[in-house]
């Protein structure tokens, strides 16, 4: 990684550049392993989304969906496991050096931008949902994560809320540019609607109370001028 562009960003560990977005150096390696050896079945279904989009609860009904003439509500695993251990994140899950997914539940899950994804998914026939949502809630969301997790928030213990903005909106976050992710999966469900299936979570989250009128405004003119032309809104109210 000597040779790959790094910058620090709102993330505790440095970012490196790689295909035009930032990542952290375990989520770089796992993606690097998962372009060379993840192989989708026919029938899988990869969930996709930037970090802090509505992830969790994509995992979550989709799992269910899948998994409805298995399990009743007494028996479903989400009872008593979370949905990101049920539905693992395939660059993670093949950092671990476990190759092969459960696949009585085609079902796996992904941070990686849509120009990084191995090309036995994009020339597959497997199907991709995308969730995204306001940005101004992303950032939101990504601030309180760093601040409930004890090892994010001792690395992190100096960066202020204004200063993540910043680094925010320059698109130093973790598989940032947001837009430009967002954007990615955008055009691609425009081109293969039969494939990929694009959601937006509509559902306000609480950045009124943490984002100033003056930060509101600016990620809204940064998101406005980012998707200028391409037929695309994101926010939420």
């Amino acid at each position: 990684m000597s040779t790959i562009p790094r910058r620090k960003g709102c993330w505790p560990l440095d970012l490196y550049q790689y295909e035009g977005f930032w990542y952290g150096p375990y989520t770089l390696e796992g993606i690097l392993s998962t372009q060379d050896h993840f192989k989708p079945q026919p029938n899988s279904v990869i969930l996709s989304s930037a970090p802090k989009a509505g992830t969790t609860w994509l995992k979550a009904l989709s799992f269910s969906i899948m998994t409805r003439s298995q399990f009743d509500e007494s028996t479903n695993p989400l009872l008593t496991k979370l949905s990101h251990d049920l539905v693992p994140y395939m660059e993670f899950q093949f950092l671990s050096n476990s190759q092969t997914l459960d696949l009585n539940v085609p079902l796996s899950a992904t941070h990686i931008s849509y120009t990084s994804l191995p090309k036995s998914i994009i020339n597959s026939s497997c199907k991709i949902v995308y969730i995204c949502r306001d940005p101004k809630d992303v950032f939101v969301s990504l601030w309180h994560f760093s601040q409930k997790s004890e090892s994010v928030t001792k690395a992190m213990e100096d960066l202020h809320l204004e200063d993540a903005l910043m680094y925010f909106c320059e698109g130093l976050s973790a598989s940032g540019p947001y837009w430009d992710h967002v954007l990615g999966y955008w055009r691609a469900s425009l081109e293969s609607q039969e494939r990929i299936l694009f959601l937006k979570k509509g559902k306000i989250g609480d950045w009124k109370n943490h984002l100033t009128s003056e930060m509101a405004m600016q990620l809204d003119q940064i998101t406005k001028q980012k998707l200028n032309g391409s037929g695309l809104t994101l926010d939420a109210a």
